[in-house]
């Protein structure tokens, strides 16, 4: 992929709702849906290498900007918790695209808007891929590790406590990109040489707004900061949906016991699967093992 010229490589699709207006790829169309969606600090470009194989596999791959993320735009009601996102992904789906049903795959923040997702809307998510997510905390199963006992929590407690801090800290858009870089070089979120000078300037180019940085960081003031969301979060329950559970272990934010969290969660799940030379980001460090476990697990038609 000539990165170079990557960003012109899909076109684009703006819906507009009530608070906010929500960029989206949608390729493949016909085939059966499937919703990608990204995480922090991520952009819809994060699945660059994966929506051409998939939509040429036969699937229709809708793959969005978060609200306040990427081409997205700003929520007019100031808000960025999961169950607000799950909702743009709600009406973007079955609202403005007409699918009953959809097939979501996932990590980080989009791990917890799918799962939201998934219980909120009964019966819209066929079936969930997910990866180095935020697992569920379910009242009688295995504890949640301590924050502060995480490798780099230091940039977790920053984003929840003292988000206006920061955003005025970086105060140019050379200083947003270099903060943003390190989270694909320096703080070892992925495997080592997953992403050249090309790739991050890649993923890197969309945070250089400050308004959405600023939004981009608001999902973990609802972590133990100053925002409260007005509806609860679906992460405190088992959940039925089938799943297919995958971890990069060379991530240095989630730790391992992910994968014995969501096999409490999960019930009726394939792994969890260790994918190794992956960590944080394995839509893209190993976009084959992801494109390969989704045609096999969600045969196209």
């Amino acid at each position: 992929m000539r990165l170079s010229a990557a960003v012109h490589d899909f076109e684009t699709r703006t819906l507009r709702l009530d608070q906010t207006e929500i960029v989206y790829v949608l390729e493949g169309g016909g085939g059966r849906p499937l919703l990608l969606i990204h995480g922090w600090p991520e952009t819809k470009r994060i699945w660059w290498r994966n929506i051409g194989p998939l939509a040429e596999a036969g699937f229709e791959v809708i793959v969005p900007d978060l609200r306040g993320f990427g081409d997205s735009g700003l929520a007019a009601d100031d808000r960025y918790d999961a169950a607000a996102h799950a909702r743009d992904m709600e009406a973007l789906v079955r609202g403005e695209l007409g699918h009953e049903q959809v097939t979501v795959c996932a990590g980080d923040l989009g791990g917890v808007v799918a799962q939201d997702l998934s219980l909120r809307f009964e019966g819209l998510v066929e079936r969930l891929v997910l990866f180095n997510t935020i697992a569920p905390v379910l009242p009688d199963g295995p504890p949640e590790l301590p924050r502060v006992a995480r490798m780099a929590a230091d940039y977790f407690l920053r984003h929840a406590r003292d988000a206006d801090g920061l955003a005025a800290e970086l105060d140019t858009p050379e200083r947003r990109r270099r903060y943003i870089a390190q989270f694909y070089g320096s703080r070892f979120w992925a495997a080592p040489g997953s992403f050249d000078r090309e790739a991050v300037d890649f993923m890197t180019e969309p945070f250089t707004d400050a308004e959405r940085f600023r939004a981009s960081i608001a999902n973990y003031e609802y972590a133990g900061g100053p925002r409260k969301a007005p509806e609860w979060i679906r992460l405190t329950e088992v959940n039925p949906t089938p799943t297919l559970i995958l971890y990069g272990p060379e991530d240095h934010v989630i730790p391992r016991d992910f994968t014995t969290r969501m096999e409490a969660a999960f019930p009726e799940r394939a792994g969890p699967f260790v994918v190794e030379g992956a960590g944080h980001f394995l839509q893209w460090e190993r976009a084959d093992v992801l494109n390969g476990a989704l045609r096999w697990l969600v045969p196209p038609g």
